[in-house]
């Protein structure tokens, strides 16, 4: 696939631009799309005033600061902004919740609250106190699992308003935590470990939609090929860590982003720069992406992932380009927004509104900054014709 990262003086060649404007005015938004869901090598623009590039057809902004007032409000944007999710409101809008991977009891959760119209009309604190909240997972009950990296680290139960006090979940094991995905049709929720040698978890709560009741807290294992699931007996890790109380447990080089795609379950591993599909109907595991075979590949330091409906997986970049990344399940990649930074910085918290209209995501340091990117991304998600949405008046 041809590399649409290039830098140039001239992102929308000349070429490109005939062959989009002479669609017409309705035609532009519908030739875009159509461009942007074939591949088409249309080149990010250069950066805009949120200091991003984005495809055109696209637009961004900044939400949030590190250390300043979220617009509007009385909430200091928290520090290391990382993982995050969307929460549908009764009102029609949304809350984009958001992990703060700070150190020693300075971590948290802190929220960003929209208006049906994407106006910011809240913000505050999910949890404070916490160390390192790194990934996470939103649950079908409207919750958010925000996880602490470190050997003693818990899963915090959020609410996304933060009108509920969040609460840690002992029985999900307390280990290096990274992200969550809840799989409904199994009641399970599968969880990743940041470690050069951990391992990928389910746990099977004894009552779907409260946590606090216990449950059991399994880890992968592999024999001559064959997977299968065994039970960590001391969830809490005291005498021998969790991921050594298995035998046979399958080691995973660094456990990063989580999510449901489709009838499956995406993660990613930042060790090997691998994305893994488990399937649990079949107990079957497949590598998607492994740049030792997918030698085009634009992608390099996975973390982060979020999933759309239609189950295109979009990989949050920890250094290297600084980009989001498409990866489709035959392996090949391209970016759909980059944040041309320092590369010693990372992208995180990558998740969709409601709508599916509106990407939000940060980058994390010097200082943290969150992100809001909004366009046709149906163009890269729907499996079937697109359908544009209505043209600019």
């Amino acid at each position: 696939m041809t590399d649409v990262t290039s830098t140039t003086t001239d992102p929308l060649t000349r070429r490109k631009f005939i062959k989009v404007s002479t669609l017409g005015s309705a035609g532009l938004w519908l030739g875009g799309a159509a461009l942007l869901s074939a591949c088409d090598p249309v080149e990010l623009l250069q950066v805009n005033d949120a200091g991003l590039r984005v495809h055109p057809f696209f637009t961004g902004r900044k939400v949030a600061t590190t250390g300043e007032l979220v617009e509007g409000t009385n909430y200091v944007w928290h520090g290391w902004p990382d993982g995050g999710a969307c929460f549908p409101l009764p009102d029609g809008g949304w809350s984009y919740v958001s992990n703060s991977e700070l150190f020693i009891g300075q971590g948290g959760v802190g929220y960003i609250r929209f208006d049906a119209d994407a106006n910011i009309v809240d913000a505050g604190s999910c949890v404070t106190g916490t160390t390192r909240n790194c990934g996470g997972g939103a649950t079908p009950w409207g919750t958010w699992l925000s996880g602490e990296e470190w050997t003693g680290g818990f899963i915090w139960e959020c609410d996304p308003l933060g009108a509920v006090p969040a609460y840690s979940i002992p029985a999900m094991g307390a280990f290096w935590h990274e992200a969550a995905a809840c799989y409904e049709p199994d009641q399970q929720i599968y969880l990743t470990e940041d470690r050069s040698d951990g391992a990928l978890y389910r746990f099977t709560p004894n009552t779907w939609g409260d946590l606090t009741a216990g449950g059991v807290l399994e880890a992968m294992t592999e024999v001559n090929g064959v997977i299968g699931w065994g039970v960590v007996s001391d969830p809490s890790g005291a005498v021998t860590e969790t991921r050594y109380q298995v035998p046979d447990t399958k080691a995973f080089n660094g456990g990063e982003g989580i999510d449901i795609s489709g009838n499956r379950i995406a993660f990613t591993t930042k060790g090997d720069n691998k994305v893994w599909a488990y399937t649990p109907s079949t107990n079957t595991l497949d590598v998607l992406h492994d740049p030792t075979i997918n030698t085009n590949t634009i992608l390099a330091g996975v973390d982060n992932l979020e999933t759309s409906d239609a189950g295109v997986i979009y990989i949050a970049e920890d250094g290297d380009d600084m980009q989001i990344v498409l990866v489709r399940d035959d392996g090949s990649t391209f970016p759909v927004v980059q944040y041309p930074s320092d590369p010693s910085n990372e992208l995180c918290g990558p998740a969709f509104s409601p709508d599916g209209t509106r990407m939000y995501f940060s980058a994390q340091r010097l200082p943290g900054e969150t992100f809001e990117v909004t366009g046709p991304w149906s163009a890269f998600t729907d499996p079937g014709p697109w359908q544009p949405p209505a043209p600019p008046s």
